[in-house]
């Protein structure tokens, strides 16, 4: 990796740390660098689904008020994202790497609907919560909600792109909580599902260790940032930057 290589994976790391934890889907930013640098499909997403995890737990730490209160909430849904992230990462590496080839671009395509329709869906969500005095709604979250954790953490130890819009939506329609809350749970849940992914790739994947320190420095720095400018920065602009890179991520696949 050339030095301006290097420099763009750490760029990218930071911008990932601080969209994952604003947003999510961070990993249309990295995932296409890392494919510029001329890593294979599967290494690059291995290599970033491990460098990835100390920016998840930096947002979790930046978030850490929002938090307070949320105990039994998150070891309900932990222990469903690990068995879904732990599901996915088996998957990745147990389908035939044609197949990540070929399934990718199309979970890129359908990760940037998700982020286009976000505010739409921000704004259902507002709306459902406002609400919440004549729809008290399950306290859990009921079955409804844990299967659909179960598939998004899965799909999420699979690749994860978009994986923090799944659960923000997911809970969002299931807890009448504010936002941020349900976004400091959604911080927590996709570290867990990064963590259990990354340790099941540590015995059987190969990794490119430059690019995994790169992205775990510049994640952890960039979770910082999301979780300080969050409250008050508008995901507009962000979300373009997004969609435009995942573009490119899919006219790179495409022509592999």
């Amino acid at each position: 990796m050339s030095p301006w290589e290097s420099l763009a994976v750490f760029a990218a790391g930071i911008g990932a740390g601080t969209i994952n934890t604003i947003v999510g889907s961070g990993t249309l930013i990295t995932f296409p660098v890392l494919l510029a640098t001329g890593l294979p499909p599967v290494t690059a997403n291995v290599s970033n689904t491990l460098g990835l995890v100390p920016g998840s737990i930096s947002g979790a730490i930046g978030y850490r008020k929002e938090l307070q209160g949320q105990r039994g909430r998150i070891l309900r849904l932990g222990g469903v994202s690990l068995v879904g992230g732990l599901a996915g990462a088996v998957l990745l590496l147990t389908l035939p790497s044609d197949s990540f080839d070929t399934i990718v671009p199309i979970l890129i395509g359908l990760a940037l609907v998700l982020v286009v329709l976000q505010p739409r869906l921000a704004a259902a969500l507002r709306r459902r919560q406002e609400a919440a005095g004549t729809d008290p709604g399950h306290p859990d979250g009921g079955p409804a909600l844990l299967t659909g954790m179960l598939l998004a953490s899965a799909y999420g130890g699979y690749f994860g792109a978009a994986q923090g819009v799944l659960y923000v939506g997911l809970m969002g329609l299931s807890f009448h909580d504010d936002l941020q809350r349900i976004n400091a749970v959604k911080n927590v849940l996709a570290g867990l599902v990064n963590g259990i992914a990354a340790v099941f790739f540590l015995f059987v994947a190969e990794f490119d260790w430059t690019a995994v320190v790169l992205i775990a420095v510049g994640s952890t720095l960039g979770g910082q940032i999301g979780a300080k400018v969050g409250r008050r920065l508008s995901p507009t602009v962000l979300r373009a930057v997004i969609v435009v890179v995942g573009l490119v991520a899919i006219v790179q696949l495409l022509l592999r």
